[in-house]
């Protein structure tokens, strides 16, 4: 079945996430009683609320998008690319932006959104953090009603787990088994909140996006059992 969609019909993409504020103190004191009661389980007694805020960029009620980077095949005169760029900064813009490509370049039933872990993160946190800025959802995006094999997103966690539904596997872990460069260069997403927060390095996370959107087209390449992209082949699109 994957041997069957043409890699031009693909839109891969991956994001970037924070804390909604910079530090646990600047949130109302509704919403630090609303993360206090939302990041019990995770924290136990480990943490006080206050010191586990800083993960709070990997729930969309308490984060905030802050890097989106898309990446497609293009095959002209028998040459293959792919090109790359990243919608990067405030929340709100970005995701606007990110929405005129859907509706522009990619709306066809034909066309298939790809990330990894993109079901159980990507895709929902993307529709969440919209409808929380009152946006209207792209249909990409809007599942309401769909039955499962309408859904058009591949998820290339979900295509090695092969049906076994326990198993989770990083992109990390996944680019090393299958012989993929390492998209985990210079930072990891542990570090993403610091060095936007405290070191304000947002070109520093958008490239690391990029090199995961680079890695997840790979994975779909070797999975496919086709020749990895080369260098030379990726292009950035301003």
């Amino acid at each position: 079945m994957l041997h069957k969609i043409s890699l031009e019909n693909i839109l891969f993409l991956d994001i970037e996430t924070v804390p909604e504020f910079r530090d646990y103190s600047e949130m109302s004191e509704e919403k630090k009683l609303l993360w206090d009661e939302k990041s019990k389980y995770q924290r136990k007694e480990d943490f006080t609320p206050e010191e586990f805020y800083e993960r709070a960029g990997i729930w969309s009620e308490f984060g905030k998008i802050i890097c989106i980077s898309v990446g497609f095949f293009s095959f002209k005169n028998g040459s293959r690319s792919f090109r790359i760029t990243s919608f990067q900064g405030e929340e709100e813009k970005l995701l606007r932006d990110f929405t005129v490509l859907l509706e522009e370049y990619f709306f066809q039933p034909y066309h298939l959104l790809c990330a990894h872990n993109g079901k159980e993160f990507d895709f929902p946190y993307i529709a969440r953090r919209m409808l929380i800025h009152n946006m209207r959802l792209p249909s990409k995006l809007n599942l309401f009603g769909k039955k499962p094999w309408e859904v058009p997103h591949l998820d290339t966690l979900e295509l090695w787990k092969f049906g076994d539904y326990k198993h989770f596997t990083s992109l990390k872990l996944l680019t090393h088994v299958l012989g993929i460069p390492s998209p985990k260069e210079d930072i990891d997403g542990s570090m993403v909140r610091e060095v936007y927060y405290e070191k304000g390095e947002l070109n520093r996370i958008v490239e690391y996006c990029e090199r995961d959107v680079i890695a997840i087209a790979q994975v779909i390449l070797k999975l496919r059992q086709e020749v990895l992209l080369s260098d030379s082949e990726i292009i950035a699109v301003n």
